[in-house]
């Protein structure tokens, strides 16, 4: 990574850098900004993908009495343990696609919101199917195994992603589970 990627909190495209503000409430019970900080990238693929997981809980619903979901969320944070799904819980991730990058087929078992920030992108499905998303789209992915591919030669898209475990899916009596496909960087998902 270079200087400038890693002066910007390893962020590797040239779209904005984004900042995180989690609320609370202080003593008297007013809303307050318990904290407030750039979201840190981390690179992947050989600097062809970079993801910020913004936020996670591990328990739905989450606990937010005492801030334990934000003791929670920091130590899933220092584990380094985390992969695409948070058994039990949620991950809120952005992902940045260089120009002309494509990710590999891959299913996560989760329901996943994914809206594109920036960018154009290709969402294409095991089946063949393919379909390009532009900004503010949304791809409600539903365990199914996909991939995302930038088909600009020149810009760099970002989408962000907002992913809930799902109980195991069954089609036509067969198990379809977690497959990280050629995300190898990537621990897999597991119960902690």
């Amino acid at each position: 990574m270079d200087s400038t990627a890693a002066a910007d909190n390893g962020k590797l495209s040239n779209l904005p850098q984004q900042h995180k503000f989690v609320t609370g409430h202080n003593e008297e019970g007013k809303a307050v900004v318990h904290s407030h900080e750039d979201i840190e990238w981390r690179a992947y693929d050989e600097n062809r993908l970079a993801f910020s997981v913004v936020y996670t809980t591990s328990a739905s619903p989450p606990d937010l009495n005492g801030d334990k979901d934000v003791l929670i969320h920091q130590g899933v944070m220092e584990s380094g343990k985390l992969g695409l799904v948070n058994p039990g819980g949620s991950v809120l991730r952005y992902v940045d696609f260089e120009p002309g990058y494509r990710c590999g087929m891959h299913r996560t078992q989760s329901l996943d919101y994914g809206i594109v920030m920036e960018g154009n992108i290709q969402m294409v499905l095991d089946s063949g199917e393919t379909h390009d998303l532009k900004r503010g789209d949304i791809a409600i992915q539903r365990a199914t195994q996909h991939q995302w591919v930038n088909k600009s030669q020149t810009e760099w898209a970002r989408m962000l992603f907002v992913l809930q475990e799902c109980a195991p899916l069954y089609v036509g009596g067969q198990e379809f589970g977690e497959d990280l496909g050629t995300h190898s960087e990537l621990p897999a998902s597991r119960k902690p």
